[in-house]
């Protein structure tokens, strides 16, 4: 297995600060902390036959997440919105993302548990 410790990041495009504004991660992180747990909180894993609720939540949560994101920067970023709802039966979860960013470019996660 190949050392990955030797890894960098590639180097900034340029040394000047962009003109674009950052996005308000803040902001949204507050908003998806209590969406998910008014969404969430009252509900619980369901049987096989009614999984199709969680599908309802996924979907909900990305769309109302995306719209609050409109809301706070409506123009000059592209909004990437990914919802994901597991079971939790003491197992472990791991997830791992690799971007080429800008300066200006935010990842805003917010993890539920009940």
């Amino acid at each position: 297995m190949a050392n990955t410790s030797r890894l960098r990041s590639p180097p900034p495009r340029s040394s000047a600060a962009s003109p674009r504004p950052k996005f308000d991660a803040d902001l949204l992180k507050a908003y998806m902390k209590k969406l998910l747990s008014s969404t969430l909180q009252s509900n619980s894993w369901p049987e096989q036959k009614d999984r199709d609720s969680v599908k309802g939540w996924i979907k909900e949560i990305g769309e109302r997440v995306k719209e609050r994101m409109v809301e706070i920067q409506p123009r000059g970023f592209k909004y990437i919105v990914l919802t994901q709802i597991n079971e939790n039966l003491g197992q472990g979860g791991r997830a791992g993302i690799a971007c080429h960013w800008e300066d200006t470019d935010i990842l805003a996660q917010e993890m539920y548990s009940n």
